[in-house]
């Protein structure tokens, strides 16, 4: 009887246990990290009776949480790539959005502007369509002031959320280490509670940074970047901090604070969501903004340049309509010499807009491609008789650099946000070609005078007229001057302006040149600024300003393509493994449901079994009684 009463205890006490769990189970169904668990249950020895043996019941052997290393190894994988994505595409599709709505993009400003020109072209005396290319020019400057700007504040956001998700990640740290201590100090009685709120939070910060594990033997879990930068190891965890960039103060950089001091780390070592902030700076944001420069200084360069080469409605040389900040150079923060580089534009044609690194050793100049390291071509001595010269910008050297002083520079990022009109007279734009030419009656060639242009405003300030003769078809003079060489297809040119012609002249042949008077109605030099958007500026003068717009914009729309692409995969990725996880870990109501009845109707046989002993017990005593 005894043994039979030890019996049914041991098959209550366990089904109660069992019950004690399926209940945990639902109840924490819904609760996010939490691992199904389930009671493994054993025989208890026997006990040999004579020649046989009977049973003595059940124990519960362990609490068994039920997780798969392998899928969590997955899912902390999947986590970081997810999070990295997410920020990426969402960003880049802001950018995208920036430029291709015609709210906010260039593409109605810039058709408003181009269509004003024409408006000069076609009344090249009317002083309201001279101020309608005015009014247009100010709201096509303001509306690439307002790009700038807005992407500016999106580089400001990046740097707030970075600062946020690395507070966060290293709460999650601190958190994983304090749970590492609590199970290494458990041993082999370390609750699943305590192992499901690990393995959270681990993969919360594989979401916010990007995470790969290392469990010890005596239970701990270590956490690397995917850098293998250690974040926890066993029960202390590694703060990762922001520093100033050396160039920039104003932009974050990521960090790890290690005993040794801080480490500056490479945004290819994190990923997570901080991952992505980093790589849609570095590889959408900066890139775009620097792109957007470079299209706002070809314009206003090439818009100008035209707008020098005509006279305007007074009969003087054009000036600039446009004008736009010099390039930035940022000094780094370690130099120890005394050197300034001043920058400006020497080439448009040759701007290639990519932010670089100058670096003075040995006595000389070099320069490389920033994040890459790449090496980029550097000529000229620093004087202002010989500037250096790297990818169409010129620098003049003030001031002693010292070996291993580095600069940055940025030709075109920002630029765009300096754009303005400096031009406020609607008389002052320049649509009528600074020369009229009139050919010999005499002439025997068949050469005539096309387009003029003047190559120096103060040089031709007080040109009163000249007469171009010809010597022979390779030779020709300037009242008298020269002989200066000339083959077909180049202009002839004289003291600050120049003169096309058009066939091939005869030796004698002679042109008689005046300056355009005020008031003319010559619309010459106002064709070629309506005809600035096509022509060949950017590229070494391969592609046109409209052009480059365009791939401007299809740019934008690529990378955020792209990285809405990449993120509909991980999604996919993602669901897949959490569908894994909860195969193997998340709760089935009906299967805990069928578990419930199960060993509901064990207790209550177990029960029955107690009662059974218990009425053979007070018979027997009824009987000696």
């Amino acid at each position: 009887m005894s043994g039979m009463l030890s019996t049914g205890s041991s098959a209550l006490l366990a089904f109660q246990r069992a019950l004690a769990t399926v209940g945990n189970n639902v109840a924490n169904a819904a609760t996010p990290g939490y691992s199904r668990q389930r009671v493994e249950l054993e025989t208890r020895p026997g006990q040999t009776l004579g020649a046989s043996t009977v049973g003595t019941g059940v124990n519960v052997a362990r609490l068994q949480r039920l997780a798969d290393g392998l899928v969590f190894a997955r899912q902390v994988d999947s986590s970081g790539e997810l999070g990295r994505l997410q920020q990426l595409s969402s960003l880049s599709a802001r950018v995208d959005s920036l430029m291709s709505d015609s709210a906010t993009g260039l593409g109605a400003p810039w058709s408003a502007f181009f269509a004003a020109a024409e408006g000069v072209v076609a009344e090249p005396t009317s002083t309201s369509a001279r101020s309608q290319l005015l009014a247009s020019g100010e709201q096509l400057a303001a509306r690439w002031r307002s790009m700038d700007a807005q992407m500016a504040t999106m580089e400001d956001e990046v740097d707030v959320r970075i600062e946020a998700q690395v507070a966060a990640a290293n709460k999650m740290a601190s958190e994983i280490a304090s749970l590492n201590k609590q199970i290494v100090a458990a041993g082999g009685n370390a609750t699943p509670e305590l192992l499901d709120q690990r393995a959270l939070r681990i993969e919360k910060l594989a979401a916010l940074v990007g995470a790969e594990t290392v469990e010890q033997d005596n239970g701990a879990v270590n956490v690397f970047t995917p850098g293998g930068q250690a974040l926890v190891l066993g029960n202390k965890s590694m703060a990762l901090s922001t520093a100033s960039d050396p160039y920039r103060p104003d932009r974050v950089q990521i960090a790890l604070e290690s005993p040794g001091g801080s480490i500056r780390l490479p945004s290819s070592s994190v990923s997570g969501e901080v991952g992505g902030l980093v790589e849609f700076r570095e590889r959408v944001l900066d890139p775009m903004r620097a792109e957007l420069g470079r299209l706002a200084v070809a314009f206003a360069h090439g818009f100008n340049e035209t707008q020098r080469a005509g006279v305007d409605y007074n009969g003087a040389p054009g000036s600039d309509m446009f004008s736009l900040p010099s390039p930035r150079v940022d000094r780094h923060a370690g130099n120890t010499g005394s050197a300034t580089l001043t920058a400006g534009i020497g080439d448009v044609g040759a701007l290639k807009g990519h932010d670089l690194v100058l670096r003075f050793d040995a006595g000389s100049w070099s320069a490389t491609r920033a994040g890459s390291g790449e090496a980029v071509p550097l000529t000229g001595s620093g004087t202002a008789a010989d500037p250096l010269v790297v990818d169409g910008v010129e620098l003049v050297v003030g001031g002693t650099p010292a070996n291993g002083d580095r600069f940055s520079l940025r030709p075109t990022s920002g630029a765009a946000s300096g754009l303005q009109v400096v031009l406020d007279d609607p008389l002052g734009i320049a649509a009528a070609s600074p020369l009229q030419a009139s050919a010999d009656p005499a002439n025997l060639g068949g050469a005539s005078a096309g387009a003029s242009r003047i190559t120096d405003s103060a040089a031709f300030a007080g040109f009163t007229g000249a007469t171009v003769e010809f010597i022979d078809a390779t030779q020709y003079t300037v009242d008298g001057n020269g002989p200066f060489a000339w083959t077909p297809g180049t202009p002839v040119s004289g003291d600050g302006w120049s003169l096309e012609l058009d066939g091939a002249p005869a030796a004698g042949d002679r042109f008689s040149l005046t300056a355009t008077p005020p008031r003319s109605s010559d619309n010459a030099n106002a064709r070629a600024l309506a005809a600035v958007d096509t022509d060949g500026i950017l590229d070494g003068g391969s592609v046109g300003l409209t052009a480059g717009l365009a791939q401007l914009t299809g740019r934008a729309g690529s990378e955020a393509r792209h990285a809405g692409l990449s993120l509909e995969a991980q999604d996919a990725i993602h669901a897949q493994v959490m569908a894994e996880r909860e195969s193997v870990s998340g709760v089935n109501l009906d299967e805990e449901a069928a578990d419930l009845l199960r060993y509901q109707q064990a207790y209550q046989a177990a029960a029955q079994i107690i009662k059974t002993a218990d009425d053979m017990f007070q018979t027997l005593l009824g009987a000696v009684r």
